[in-house]
């Protein structure tokens, strides 16, 4: 097994859970304590990618491409990257997060959607930064057509595909077959971003990095959308254990989570009633929140609201969907209750 490059998105996937509200001086400080433990790459932007702090995502408390400066003029060794959605992100914004300074792009569409990644993957390599794409929802599709699509990636000169489980719905065989087939089907890089519903995030990773990933992710106290992320100190530590060097300070990570990121928590990142139910769904975690509070408006269970997304296997952008669902279901119930 070969020693992974492991990305930090904790300033990007982390921002979902705390509404967007990360300061400067916030991200100051943990791109100083990621760089200092030699992180390689340090993701930041909004939580749903450049140009995302709309009122359909989620307004940011300080504009991001404030916060990529901070980033950028903080860190001394690592690569800072961002998140691009294509349709919430636009050309104009990528050549902004360059002349910024960030290093890398990750270009994140559904799975089965991977043609419309071309032109932004072709800008990148134009501008002459690394070009990652991201396919999400990954767990919709069977490896057969992941591969399909990250082939496309590639034909568009990406350096990496990363098989995204956003919803935090696999369980190690099936990250284990969509690696292997990725593995087998590109001559580029292959990346593995887990989510911790089903409290797999940790083990998910290992059986990607069996199956030849080539690069991870991670946050800090596994901070992020739904129940989280892998966390990065925990990824490394077992990385420590199986004997795989990451030339990356544990000790530096573990004072990072505890010093600086636990106190920006709202609370800890559990595995409770909704996310459990998002990841057996197999619902997109950024849908979390918007799916609470529309539960609240409605007076249903946010569970209920994830089971049919579920079965109408909504993905990223859709989020103006989960209103209309929870108006239905509180309609059918007002007329159960009135027979």
């Amino acid at each position: 097994m070969s020693i992974p490059r492991l990305t930090d998105t904790t300033l990007r996937d982390g921002s979902h859970a705390i509404s967007y509200s990360y300061t400067i001086e916030q991200v100051k400080d943990i791109v100083r304590g990621l760089d200092e433990a030699g992180v390689p790459v340090i993701e930041v932007s909004h939580g749903a990618g450049l140009n995302g702090s709309t009122i359909q995502q989620g307004f940011s408390k300080t504009p991001e491409f404030e916060l990529i400066k901070a980033a950028v003029e903080t860190v001394k060794q690592a690569k800072i990257a961002s998140l691009f959605v294509p349709g919430i992100g636009t050309s104009e914004e990528l050549r902004e997060a360059v002349e910024i300074g960030i290093k890398a792009i990750r270009i994140a569409v559904h799975c089965t959607e991977a043609d419309v990644t071309e032109q932004y993957i072709r800008l990148a390599k134009e501008l002459d930064i690394e070009a990652v794409g991201f396919l999400m929802m990954s767990h919709t599709q069977p490896a057969e057509v992941l591969a399909r699509q990250a082939k496309l990636m590639e034909s568009y000169g990406a350096d990496c595909v990363y098989v995204v489980d956003s919803a935090g719905a696999f369980v190690p065989q099936d990250v284990r077959e969509r690696v292997s087939a990725l593995k087998e089907a590109l001559s580029i890089d292959v990346g593995f971003h887990a989510h911790n519903n089903l409290g797999l995030a940790i083990g998910n990773t290992v059986a990607a990095l069996e199956a030849g990933a080539d690069q991870v992710d991670g946050t800090v106290r596994g901070l992020g959308a739904g129940a989280g992320n892998a966390p990065t100190e925990v990824i490394v530590a077992t990385l420590n254990k199986m004997g795989i060097d990451t030339a990356i300070s544990l000790a530096g990570l573990m004072d990072l989570s505890e010093e600086v990121v636990a106190p920006i928590m709202p609370g800890p990142i559990v595995i409770d009633r909704d996310n459990l139910a998002s990841g057996y769904a197999g619902v997109y975690n950024s849908f979390l929140l918007h799916v609470r509070k529309a539960a609240e408006q409605f007076d249903l269970n946010p569970t209920e609201i994830m089971e049919e997304l579920g079965k109408r296997q909504a993905i990223a952008g859709q989020e103006d969907w989960i209103l209309d669902i929870a108006l239905e279901l509180a309609e059918k119930k007002k007329d159960l209750q009135n027979i």
